[in-house]
């Protein structure tokens, strides 16, 4: 009965976030669990299945008059529609919807997959001569709060990005977008108009560069909001306030990321009126910097 009592006291603990290890906080560094396989892709893999399973049993069978879990898909799916589809455009919308979608969701069940009781907190260690039990190895780490993860959901951004920009809107607007004059010819001086060109040109080359760092900025903000609270979490043992907190942060960061790469694509794809540039299918995209704010 002693190690039932044990036992059950343990996983209350846990679940609480009460135990000495909660307080440790959350590694830096992924770690191996099995050969070439690191803790936060064991954990990315299984609540990526999850995931695909959970919304295959939601729709079922899709029909005309839908289910209730085809409904509540069809609602996630027009409510994102309504948040992207005026930022990227109509022309270049269809080929961006399913990854910003996909983006969405991935990454907003990891975000909030570290306030499940147990992770970070279940796995391989040691015990010192006092009882109190040191974690080695975590078994389940959230995968946006390792580094390597979500660099690589930003360059799957990036070389999303630009395969639709030329894709829709063609190398010649983008190189326009980023060095032409946008001034109006008719409306300047003449002595002046060769001086803002040489400007935009400088301009340009900023804005190469920060087209370039654009994975890294994408993945160090995410990164940092994950495992930045998932360290408050645990030095603070789940508080609750922090907790819902951390709910809120998921989902902002989620949509954050999401809504980046949407403006990013809709900076090239989606202007209002200007020259037209013809993509790879013979697509117009409408001439660059229009009313979207700038990243």
């Amino acid at each position: 009965m002693s190690r039932v009592t044990t036992l059950a006291s343990t996983f209350l603990l846990l679940a609480l976030g009460s135990t000495p290890l909660a307080a440790e906080g959350v590694a830096a560094k992924a770690v191996e669990i099995l050969p070439g396989v690191t803790n936060s892709m064991f954990t990315g893999w299984i609540v990526s299945a999850a995931l695909v399973g959970f919304i295959l049993w939601l729709i079922g069978k899709p029909s005309i008059v839908p289910s209730r879990g085809q409904a509540v898909v069809e609602s996630l799916i027009e409510g994102l529609r309504g948040i992207f589809e005026p930022i990227v455009g109509k022309v270049a919308f269809p080929a961006a919807f399913p990854l910003l979608i996909t983006f969405f969701i991935f990454i907003l069940f990891h975000n909030w997959m570290g306030l499940l009781p147990g992770v970070g907190t279940v796995g391989w260690g040691t015990t010192d001569p006092t009882g109190h039990f040191h974690l080695t190895r975590a078994l389940i780490r959230p995968h946006n709060a390792d580094f390597n993860g979500t660099i690589a959901l930003a360059l799957i951004s990036f070389g999303a990005w630009a395969i639709i920009v030329l894709k829709f809107a063609g190398p010649a607007l983008l190189f326009k977008d980023l060095f032409g004059n946008k001034a109006e010819k008719s409306e300047t001086p003449g002595w002046l108009y060769p001086i803002l060109s040489l400007v935009f040109l400088v301009v340009g080359f900023i804005e190469v560069f920060s087209i370039v760092i654009r994975p890294f900025t994408l993945s160090v903000r995410l990164f940092g909001n994950v495992f930045g609270g998932e360290n408050l979490l645990h030095g603070t043992s789940f508080f609750f306030v922090f907790y819902f907190m951390e709910l809120l942060v998921g989902l902002i960061q989620a949509l954050v990321f999401t809504l980046l790469t949407s403006v990013y694509i809709g900076l090239i794809c989606n202007h209002e009126g200007g020259d037209h540039g013809h993509g790879e299918h013979g697509h117009d995209a409408k001439d660059a910097h229009g009313a979207e704010a700038h990243h």
